[in-house]
């Protein structure tokens, strides 16, 4: 469950987002400026994100607001899963990140298992779409779809890179210290669940 600082944080950023957007009275929009800084300065000082982060990421947003879409590949070899270690906080996570506008959600994962592990993949099977507020523990700025496919993989090799350090296929009972807020291990177990059994449904939250 989110933590209630989190969700009015969430809905005031959305609030003040929207307000900006159809707002034309200069005091109207003058105030919605002050909810929006306001959220951003909750937020960050509650998360992990940073304030830098969040203001970019928020502020340079514009109309009604909707939950971001992160994208991630679940590649297996046998039994064990390819993960990718993030730069950004020495943890493990399956390939992937936010989705860019102009490709699909099947564009954006071979585009990101490329780019973090150096991997050509076709993503073959959806996982599932998940509402990730649901289904991790650890506090998000962000309302986030995460959508999550099985991968074929046709070459490649990891290089390191800006992004992730290392890379490597890793067994469910030796998994490296995941970083929560990408890639859980129950995440992980239902990837592979369906690695195993392609007939089960994709789980849509």
């Amino acid at each position: 469950m989110e933590e209630k600082w989190l969700s009015w944080a969430k809905q005031l950023q959305a609030i003040a987002q929207a307000g900006l957007a159809y707002s034309k009275d200069k005091y109207d929009r003058e105030r919605f400026e002050q909810i929006r800084s306001l959220s951003v300065e909750i937020m960050a000082h509650y998360t992990e994100a940073g304030e830098e982060k969040i203001r970019d990421l928020f502020c340079g947003e514009t109309g009604y607001q909707t939950p971001k879409v992160d994208v991630r590949a679940a590649i297996f070899k046998d039994d064990e899963i390819l993960l990718v270690k993030e730069s950004i906080d020495g943890r493990w996570s399956m390939p992937g990140g936010w989705a860019d506008i102009g490709l699909s959600i099947k564009e954006n994962i071979a585009k990101e298992a490329f780019e973090e592990a150096g991997l050509r993949v076709v993503p073959r099977q959806l996982v599932g779409i998940y509402d990730w507020v649901k289904n991790t523990e650890k506090p998000n700025p962000f309302a986030i779809y995460k959508a999550v496919m099985v991968c074929d993989v046709e070459g490649g090799a990891f290089t390191p890179n800006i992004e992730t350090e290392d890379a490597g296929y890793f067994a469910l009972d030796k998994l490296p210290p995941l970083s929560s807020g990408r890639t859980t291990e129950a995440l992980i177990r239902q990837c592979l669940t369906v690695f195993k059994n392609p007939e089960i449904p994709p789980i849509v939250d």
